[in-house]
């Protein structure tokens, strides 16, 4: 395999953008090491310089605020582990989201009538 091949790259800054959300959520909740902090680190970079400098290319201004709020939640994720918190929190369209929210379980039943419709009762 060739070094070009051994890297994804992405072929446009919202790509981009969704693989390193994916990838950051893949990793948030694993133990703090040096090698997580590090790449963690160089993912930031890129988003500031690489991703930045091609989102601006594009021209595109939704592209620079995602970029802005993904980059602001992965500061605050350094932040938050380096206190010795656990994260609560995932990255979902560029922004964090809690996991604590409750959870509503619902009945769906079938209305006494002809029709296919249904109703839901919580």
């Amino acid at each position: 395999m060739k070094q070009e091949e051994r890297y994804i790259q992405p072929q446009s800054t919202q790509e981009a953008l969704l693989l390193i959300q994916k990838l950051f959520n893949s990793y948030r909740n694993a133990p703090l090491t040096q090698e997580l902090l590090d790449y963690h680190n160089n993912l930031i970079f890129r988003l500031g310089s690489d991703i930045h400098e091609a989102a601006v290319k594009e021209g595109k201004r939704g592209q620079l605020d995602d970029l802005a709020n993904l980059s602001a939640a992965m500061r605050r994720w350094t932040a938050i582990r380096l206190s010795g918190r656990p994260f609560p929190f995932k990255l979902r369209h560029f922004k964090l989201v809690s996991e604590q929210t409750p959870k509503f379980k619902r009945r769906v039943h079938k209305i006494h009538q002809n029709s296919g419709h249904r109703a839901s009762r919580h």
